[in-house]
């Protein structure tokens, strides 16, 4: 009687074998693979891992037609010839499920850990179902306990719904994006696009900031600030009407008070106020967090977070919970953390309290709870990883923290009855504060003591003019707060998506910044194909994967009218496919020409300088060619882009990129960069050009010379064949 305990990654098997065995646990080799041997209170255990899913959608007959709606699941290797790694798995697997009796799933207890376990138990396994731990961290402890304490199902809904995703993004991303390059390739060009059941909504969301942002019309206003001194303390004001929207009454104001030297204190109020400790991390705020503190992409932080998991350090990242349930133990976690010379006086002081309750937030989570350390104690060496277990840690430490206490002053001074206020705000008593530093992120603003009607000098008084500023730009951080506040997406999806759309080229940055593609993508999908784009048509299907996990509507209902609905959308982009391929190659034609604008032609003053692909690699030139015949040589081995700035002779700039090094700017013009080079350098770069080197080879010590080949320009010894020393033209 053997049991199969399958997990998802080979970390994972490795923890919950040493969690299970009373001792090392028995390793094995098949086809190349680990399997773990364990006996726990008298049962023969195998745990083997999978790598992630080791199945796909995919077509059952290939074809680049749409509609296509006739899928399976088929082997990943199969499928994807970069993932033929996985196939010793799906083989090593099948092995050890022939001589199991029975099987236990253990991968992430998420929609997507249960169909990674499904489709291994139903197609490798040959089972109709499996039982199913529920582990939220890898401390031993709580393996044994979820192995214990195992379903003896699997959880249906989560697979069910989770079946259901992959089938709709499949049919939705494959589809449409096959119809948009299609609609190109007939219109007599070729350029692979993309969209889906998501990235169309949050491409539209980006584009409508971005639409708002160029729609801004800045206004002018005019603002009157005060510094007065108290004490050699400096206390800035700004006029009680603040933005002023009328030049002359402003200008009448600042006349009146211009040249007064003292100002009154009219009236001064201090009021003190609590500030809560913060909630525990879901994954969005652990990211949010991250990306504010530290500038880490949000995809980033998942990983590190997914990687502290599996080392048993932090608890499941996957959650949409700010709770954390006392049976976790509080006490044994922040008894383990103590052991960490940086956390232990804060842990010290927690265990000091009669109580140990957390500010939980209002979300929860089904599957798992907040993020929280696990008080396990292991060696961290990639710093990335060290910054985000620290701020969870410090995070965790923070929400069973006293509240802060925080105190704002008011005071309003008098100059010629002009009123200005003034305001600062202090932090009196730390509280959780001190828990979570060094990722308080307060201003301490302090007011010095004032009494009423007391007299100030006058230091400055300004008449200042201003504008009204546009929107702010999404960041990668808040455009996933964004898309989780409509609804749309997943908690483990939406920082993919946004990946997605920089893949793409629709946008750009980390204020995120809607191109030119992406713009005229966006409009063209709202002019030919609104439902693509609309949120409620996305967030709908959203809805209806939740009523499949909670087993309220069967899968085949929402997958029977997704294809109803897509099959309309497919059908008017087919019946509009040359005029969306035409609207389709113009808009790339467009992205593409304002990449690779270098600027203004500095000989012909009529064209654009554009960066260009030809038979010996990457050049510069006129694009009023063959009316103007301006060419430049680019620099060969390196990433060449526009530095959007004009030299002082006139000529464009560009931005050198070479691995390892700093990017550098340069001039078209060789004379301007010749200029900024050490006399050695420009030796070396006019010897270049006779094709020899005052160099030595470091080989043999003959002269070094540059030789040409079809990859560009090279280094090499005069001393070929017999010396065979190169290097790189840099």
């Amino acid at each position: 009687m053997q049991e199969l305990i399958i997990t998802e990654k080979p970390s994972a098997a490795k923890k919950i074998a040493e969690a299970l065995s009373s001792g090392k646990p028995i390793q094995e080799t098949v086809d190349g693979v680990t399997i773990y041997d364990v006996t726990f209170e008298g049962k023969d255990i195998k745990i083997v891992s999978a790598v992630g899913h080791l199945f796909t959608v995919a077509e059952k007959v290939k074809s680049f037609k749409y509609p296509s709606f006739d899928i399976h699941w088929a082997p990943l290797f199969e499928v994807d010839k970069k993932a033929a790694f996985s196939k010793k798995y799906y083989n090593a697997i099948k092995k050890v499920a022939k001589k199991s009796t029975s099987f236990t799933v253990a991968c992430d207890y998420d929609i997507e850990g249960e169909v990674i376990g499904l489709n291994v138990i139903k197609y490798i396994c040959g089972q109709k179902d499996a039982s199913r731990m529920k582990v939220s961290t890898l401390v031993k402890e709580d393996v044994i306990e979820a192995y214990k304490h195992k379903q003896k199902t699997l959880d249906w809904g989560q697979a069910f719904a989770g079946e259901a995703r992959h089938f709709l993004d499949w049919m939705y991303g494959i589809n449409l994006s096959r119809a948009l390059t299609l609609a190109v390739k007939k219109a007599g060009s070729f350029k692979i696009l993309s969209s889906g059941r998501v990235q169309g909504p949050a491409l539209k969301i980006i584009v409508d900031k971005e639409k708002e942002i160029k729609a801004f019309k800045p206004e002018p206003y005019w603002q009157i600030t005060l510094k007065a001194l108290k004490d050699k303390k400096v206390i800035e004001a700004v006029h009680e009407k603040d933005k002023i929207w009328k030049k002359p009454d402003a200008e009448n104001i600042y006349a009146k008070i211009k040249d007064e030297k003292t100002v009154k204190v009219d009236e001064i109020t201090r009021k003190k106020f609590k500030q809560a400790p913060p909630n525990p991390f879901d994954l969005g705020a652990l990211q949010a967090e991250s990306y504010k503190v530290f500038g880490m992409a949000p995809k980033k932080t998942l990983q590190i977070a997914q990687s502290l998991y599996l080392q048993g350090l932090t608890s499941y990242p996957r959650t949409s919970s700010q709770q954390l349930p006392a049976n976790l133990g509080f006490k044994k976690i922040l008894e383990g953390l103590k052991k960490v010379p940086e956390y232990k006086e804060n842990a010290n002081y927690l265990l000091g309290l009669k109580t140990l309750k957390p500010n939980e937030g209002k979300k929860t989570d089904p599957a798992h709870p907040a993020i929280y350390p696990t008080g396990l104690i292991g060696k961290i060496d990639e710093p990335d990883e060290k910054k985000v277990y620290d701020l969870i840690v410090k995070r965790f430490m923070a929400t069973f923290g006293e509240d802060a206490v925080r105190e704002t002053a008011t005071i309003k001074l008098n100059v010629k009855e002009e009123i200005f206020n003034a305001k600062g705000t202090i932090t009196t008593e730390k509280g959780w504060h001190t828990l979570y530093e060094p990722y308080v992120k307060l201003s301490e603003d302090e007011v010095p003591d004032l009494k009423k009607g007391e007299a100030l000098k006058t230091k400055k008084i300004d008449l200042l003019s201003k504008q009204t500023l546009p929107p702010k730009r999404y960041t990668p951080a808040s455009i996933i707060a964004e898309l989780e506040k409509r609804g749309l997406g997943t908690k483990a999806t939406r920082a993919d998506i946004v990946e997605s759309l920089y893949d793409r080229g629709y946008i750009n940055d980390k204020s995120i910044e809607a191109t030119d593609l992406g713009i005229r993508i966006d409009a063209i999908l709202e002019k030919h194909c609104p439902e693509i784009t609309d949120e409620e048509f996305t967030r709908k299907i959203e809805d209806e994967m939740e009523k499949i996990r909670e087993n309220k509507i069967k899968p085949e209902q929402v997958i029977a009218h997704a294809k109803i609905d897509l099959t309309k959308v497919l059908d008017k982009i087919k019946k509009q496919e040359q005029e969306i391929g035409l609207e389709l190659i113009e808009a790339n034609k467009e992205t593409r020409d304002a990449l690779n604008a270098l600027g203004p032609c500095p000989v012909c003053k009529e064209g654009v300088v554009m960066i260009r692909r030809g038979k010996f690699g990457m050049f510069a030139a006129c694009n009023r060619y063959p009316d103007c015949k301006t060419t430049y040589n680019l620099p060969k081995n390196a990433l060449v882009k526009p530095a959007d700035k004009i030299s002082p002779k006139g000529y464009p700039m560009i931005l050198v990129i070479r691995k390892g090094k700093q990017p550098s700017e340069l001039s078209l013009n060789p004379e301007e960069n010749n200029a900024n080079v050490s006399e050695e350098h420009k030796n070396q770069m006019d010897s270049m050009k006779n094709g020899k080197l005052e160099k030595a080879c470091p080989q043999c010590g003959s002269p070094l010379t540059v030789r040409s080949s079809i990859y560009g320009e090279f280094i090499a010894c005069t001393n070929y064949p017999k010396c065979k020393y190169t290097e790189n033209n840099k």
